[in-house]
């Protein structure tokens, strides 16, 4: 089965086509990143309009570097939500129109489902049930995967996602957008043991985030540091916030994966891409005979094709949506405690 998948939810404009939920036959992405680096993070509204731009050029490439034509299609996914409202119009409508001139299924995707299956296109083997960890920009869910599509929710952010929290902070001390590279990269100059920030646990028990506190102790060291004329070495405030971030989403994730039951844990989202979260994460993962699986980073990143690995297990439900989908952008992660 050959699926066409359209995502547009925040700022890259991508169409994949996947068969079988497996296999990669195309996968194109056009970044906004130089357009927005300038704003010092994503403009809903040019991210709208580039998106209107580039998604018939996009669908061009993507045929072309499969051989196909959109004839050869089996149905259309995209993305429905969540993410910026109006980038999340442009596929939805888009892939409206294909699937109706076409006559072929319509298949609205969740963007978090899509990360969780990112793994089946790495790692061919990989099937339910096993945990997932799920840190990007706009979200930081930790997920049980109980079958393909069906999942359990065990903690999730109560305020900022990862992402946001590494952007914010970058942003502060004078790094480009997005912050993530910036700060790894920083990090790797610096001593994650020159600043002891605070590591917000929350209750006993909890697998939940909370990363606001930490963005707070960033400013007002930089602060205190300002008002006693004292220098501030950036790269050590970097390395020790990522230090203390990194070391409460690992300790989590792993206490949750033990108390689940469960040998393997798949990362997804762009900050799966994160250096210090891969070492220290795979590290720990060993000490407690666990199978830590990290995509290759263009898979971690928005895809389309993720969104197509997604929608194929839908299609075997014969969980299909009408004309009437529509984009919405705080859709959240159905589970099994939660069947909306």
């Amino acid at each position: 089965m050959k699926i066409l998948a359209i995502e547009t939810s925040c700022d890259e404009t991508s169409v994949a086509i996947v068969e079988d939920g497996r296999r990669i036959l195309a996968n194109v992405i056009d970044s906004q990143i130089e357009i927005h680096k300038k704003f010092g993070g994503v403009v809903p509204e040019i991210a709208s309009r580039r998106h209107i731009e580039k998604i018939d050029e996009v669908l061009a490439e993507a045929l072309k570097a499969s051989g196909l034509v959109l004839e050869d299609m089996d149905a259309v996914a995209v993305t429905k939500g969540p993410g910026l409202v109006g980038a999340l119009l442009v596929g939805v409508n888009y892939a409206k129109a294909l699937a109706y001139g076409l006559g072929k299924p319509l298949i609205g995707v969740n963007h978090i489902d899509g990360h969780i299956a990112a793994n089946y296109l790495a790692f061919e083997t990989l099937s339910p049930p096993f945990m997932a960890l799920i840190v990007s920009g706009g979200h930081s869910h930790i997920v049980e995967v109980l079958d393909y599509g069906v999942y359990r929710l065990m903690g999730q952010t109560r305020d900022d996602a990862i992402g946001e929290a590494f952007d914010k902070v970058a942003r502060t001390l004078g790094y480009g957008y997005p912050g993530g590279p910036y700060i790894d990269d920083a990090s790797k100059r610096g001593d994650p043991e020159a600043i002891s920030f605070p590591r917000t646990y929350l209750e006993k028990g909890s697998y939940d985030f909370s990363f606001s506190g930490i963005k707070s102790a960033v400013l007002n060291y930089l602060n205190q540091q300002q008002m006693k004329g004292l220098e501030v070495v950036k790269e050590d405030v970097a390395a020790s916030f990522q230090e203390a971030v990194v070391e409460v989403v690992v300790q989590k994730i792993i206490a949750a994966t033990l108390t689940a039951g469960h040998r393997i844990l798949a990362v997804a989202g762009g900050v799966a891409s994160n250096s210090r979260l891969r070492e220290l994460l795979t590290r720990e993962g060993e000490k407690h005979q666990l199978k830590v699986l990290f995509p290759d980073p263009l898979l971690c990143t928005d895809n389309g094709a993720m969104i197509g690995a997604a929608a194929y297990y839908q299609s075997l439900e014969k969980d299909y949506a009408d004309l009437s989908l529509n984009g919405i952008p705080n859709l959240q992660l159905r589970t099994v405690d939660n069947l909306r």
